[in-house]
Formats: structure tokens, sequence, C-alpha cells
């Protein structure tokens, strides 16, 4: 029974903490705008490719080797 008396300050504790984030979360405006997360995915972006700032050219992407991919499993013939 005993235990009654520590667990009911924790409990306030972790009340008070999540008063105090709710209110930090209202005053910093992180609930203004609820809507517009929530459908930007349905819209697509004009998005520009990543551009070198020297010349203005797209950046090269890297691209795996064919001779990686089938150099494995190791043929037989190589064994013997």
């Amino acid at each position: 029974m005993s235990i009654i008396y520590v667990l009911i300050p924790i409990a306030m504790l972790f009340v008070l903490i999540a008063v105090a984030i709710f209110f930090w979360a209202v005053k910093t405006e992180q609930f203004d705008d609820l809507d517009r997360q929530s459908v930007s995915i349905l819209f697509d972006e004009d998005t520009q490719p990543a551009t070198n700032s020297t010349n203005k050219t797209p950046l090269p992407t890297e691209h795996k080797k064919a001779d990686t991919i089938n150099s494995f499993p190791p043929s037989t013939e190589s064994i013997k």
C-alpha cells in the first residue's frame, strides 16, 4: 500500500510534463497548419534536378556496373 505514495507523485509529474509540452507546442505554433502536410503528398511538385553551382549542369548520378552484378555466383568452370 505504501507504493501508492510513490506512484501518485510520479503520475502527477508525468501529467505536468505532458501539459508543459502541449503548451510549448501551442506557443511555438506547431498546430497552425495541420491540413497542408496531409494533402501535400497528393500533388506533384515541379522539382529541379540538383545542379553544379559553377556551371549549372546537372550533377552525374552513380550507376551500378553490370560486371559487378554478373560476377556472383562464380561460374563452375573457374573453380576446376
